[in-house]
């Protein structure tokens, strides 16, 4: 019974330790949307960045009001740009979505960051909308994802 736990454990820290890859953008894509240049005043600029240190090895989807924009990897970020209006967030858990809405308006730039955390069988995902200055430093630290 204990060597079976030892290895349940073992088994279990190998796959929240590895890493996990997704398609990459061009470096010009990325140098590009690293600019953070402000959208015309018809759309707001959309980043969404992963930089948790748990759960690496472990991709985990992220939605915009019910579209798939990727599956994400530690150190990797989407630019989409968005209509102005009401969205809807969404990142995959590890027993269902986790959710948030937030206003766009035209003409700004907002930053989401996706963040594991433990969870009772594999890594859990949260989200939140972060502060302008914060989403810019955190996502310099990213690549872009397709």
């Amino acid at each position: 019974m204990k060597q079976k736990l030892i290895a349940i454990f073992v088994l279990a820290s190998l796959t929240m330790a590895g890493c996990a890859s997704v398609p990459m953008a061009s470096e010009q894509d990325d140098a590009a949307s690293k600019a953070f240049t402000l959208p015309p005043s018809d759309k707001a600029g959309l980043y969404v960045y992963r930089d948790s240190f748990t759960g690496k090895s472990i991709k985990r989807t992220v939605s915009l009001d019910g579209a798939v924009i990727g599956a994400t990897a530690n150190k990797v970020y989407f630019y989409k740009l968005i209509s102005p209006g009401s969205h809807t967030l969404s990142t995959e858990s590890e027993f269902g979505d986790n959710s948030i809405t937030f206003q766009a308006l035209g003409g700004h730039n907002y930053f989401a960051r996706q963040y594991m955390k433990m969870g009772a069988f594999t890594a859990g995902a949260g989200i939140k909308i972060m502060d302008e200055d914060e989403g810019e430093k955190e996502v310099l630290r990213c690549d872009r994802a397709q």
